[in-house]
């Protein structure tokens, strides 16, 4: 196979690093697209982490995988309940499978959703992980040992730390700013350090890595790396904090200057993030405005505490739409199906969800005047397939890409003190190697169409159930020509193929708790 390599930056986009290129801090980048090509990536829908992730893995959309959110939520008897998203629940087959299963050999490191791993023919270090279960979901699980051998490994630095992920959603005091972001700044060391370790001692047809700190910074520091909102007489801290997201960046490149080396002449090297990122102020809290419609009700705030996995304090009985979670921006509709049920009627479902959007596309900010909600997305629309029906039944696109809030606060449209960075549609894509063209700029692509892309650059067929394509633009003709797109076989079922290793349900729960903290304090939960 044609060694190929990935390398994700989680959230990237070209705003924040263009500049960065053309002040000299990213070298390597812009060599490599300069030797390649670039394009913007259209993500899902919505802009999340795990539903675009999980598309770029397995070539099919959210209406498909089944992923659209970090957690799991079901309304039963004693109100709303949820579980953290797994690898279990992925209903589609994973780009690192298809190649395993026809003789390939893969390396998957810091994707999300990827534990229980899947044992396939290579390794895989699982992301948004806790630290103390980080050895179990290793495979092949002899290889945390080997990691543990590397010069400075440290599995806390690799996880997801929790008292540094809450000070990423506040308003931080100067010095609890600085040493979070000297964190990151480490972790990204560590996981480099991973890379190269693997890709010089158990080298892979298919290597792949995600870099997340990119997402973290700028949801935390926008304001020090956009020049937009950069002070134009910044403090000695302010100074200081660009300073050190410069650093991130400068290493980062560093990084995917290495791994291209490593990588060596005959690869092919591509780069993709899940999402793109801008700026917001703003949040709309919206459980908050569709109590004021009439459409929810809180639960008593008297009442006893609810029971563990109870995500949402609402009074079920009179509750027909609400919003389980910040991060989807989606809001549900429940239907009644039969006497004495709590919902719309079946047969008003369409004439209730319309004049919802009616009243959604209403609302004006409160300060500009600017329409609060730029698109209402129906779920046959956006998450079209079987696994579509799990989905919302709408989803927000606010006016800033924001994420709305959940929670029983006012103001229903609240000014942020400080501009923070929100998940954008438009993401980055970027290839380079034999056979692709030497420093162009292509039309946008989707991040549908990653998965097929790689495939294609192994030689391997591209299976017939895909929904994405090859890009075809990020090869050169005569590379086309002489390697023709081929179909395949279908994909088959990820529980069918896939052996997991097997994992303790007591330490699991554990580790689900932990990460939901972590979820929570980055605004993700709330």
């Amino acid at each position: 196979m044609q060694p190929t390599v990935l390398i994700g930056l989680d959230g990237a986009t070209y705003s924040i690093l263009d500049p960065l290129m053309a002040a000299g801090q990213m070298p390597h980048l812009q060599q490599f697209l300069a030797r390649g090509v670039r394009a913007e990536l259209l993500t899902t829908p919505h802009p999340l982490t795990p539903p675009a992730w999980t598309t770029l893995m397995t070539g099919r959309s959210p209406g498909h995988h089944g992923i659209f959110d970090f957690l799991r939520s079901e309304v039963r008897a004693g109100g709303a309940f949820f579980t953290l998203n797994n690898f279990r629940d992925i209903h589609c087959e994973t780009i690192w499978s298809i190649v395993s299963r026809q003789g390939g050999s893969v390396t998957s490191l810091n994707f999300p959703l990827m534990a229980p791993p899947p044992k396939v023919s290579g390794s895989i270090v699982p992301g948004l992980l806790s630290w103390r279960h980080l050895r179990r979901n290793i495979h092949p699980v002899e290889l945390y040992d080997e990691l543990k051998g590397l010069p400075g490994f440290n599995p806390n630095e690799i996880s997801w730390d929790f008292e540094h992920e809450k000070k990423a959603m506040q308003i931080l005091e100067d010095e609890e700013l600085e040493p979070w972001t000297q964190f990151h700044i480490v972790r990204e060391r560590h996981w480099f350090e991973i890379t190269r370790h693997i890709m010089e001692q158990h080298p892979a047809d298919l290597t792949a890595v995600m870099f997340d700190g990119v997402d973290k910074l700028q949801h935390g520091c926008w304001r020090f790396l956009d020049p937009r909102y950069f002070s134009a007489q910044p403090s000695a801290f302010e100074r200081r904090m660009r300073e050190l997201c410069v650093q991130y960046f400068h290493e980062l490149d560093g990084f995917i200057g290495r791994i291209v080396a490593l990588a060596g002449p005959q690869a092919r090297v591509f780069i993709a993030s899940d999402h793109g990122f801008g700026p917001t102020e703003t949040v709309f809290r919206i459980n908050k405005w569709l109590e004021s419609q009439g459409y929810l009700q809180w639960a008593d705030r008297t009442a006893e505490k609810p029971a563990a996995g109870h995500f949402v304090a609402l009074d079920w009985e009179r509750t027909i739409a609400y919003a389980p979670s910040g991060a989807t921006n989606g809001i549900h509709i429940r239907v009644a199906h039969g006497p004495g049920e709590t919902g719309v009627a079946a047969n008003e479902y369409h004439a209730f969800r319309e004049q919802l959007i009616a009243k959604l596309k209403e609302l004006r900010h409160p300060e500009t005047g600017v329409p609060l909600v730029r698109d209402v997305l129906l779920r046959e629309q956006a998450f079209p397939g079987e696994a579509g029906k799990s989905g919302p039944d709408l989803t927000l696109v606010l006016f800033d890409h924001g994420f709305f809030s959940v929670l029983d606060a006012e103001p229903i449209v609240w000014q942020r003190p400080l501009v923070a960075g929100t998940h954008c549609p438009e993401g980055v894509f970027a290839a380079a190697g034999p056979g692709i063209p030497r420093g162009i700029a292509v039309s946008q692509q989707s991040i549908l169409d990653v998965a097929a892309t790689l495939l294609y650059s192994l030689g391997l067929p591209v299976p017939s159930d895909f929904e994405g394509k090859v890009m075809q633009a990020a090869f050169e003709p005569a590379q086309l020509q002489a390697q023709p797109i081929v179909t395949g076989p279908p994909t088959t079922s990820p529980s069918g193929t896939v052996e997991r290793v097997a994992v303790d349900a007591d330490a699991e729960a554990d580790s689900d708790e932990k990460i939901l903290q972590r979820l929570r304090a980055l605004g993700y939960v709330e």
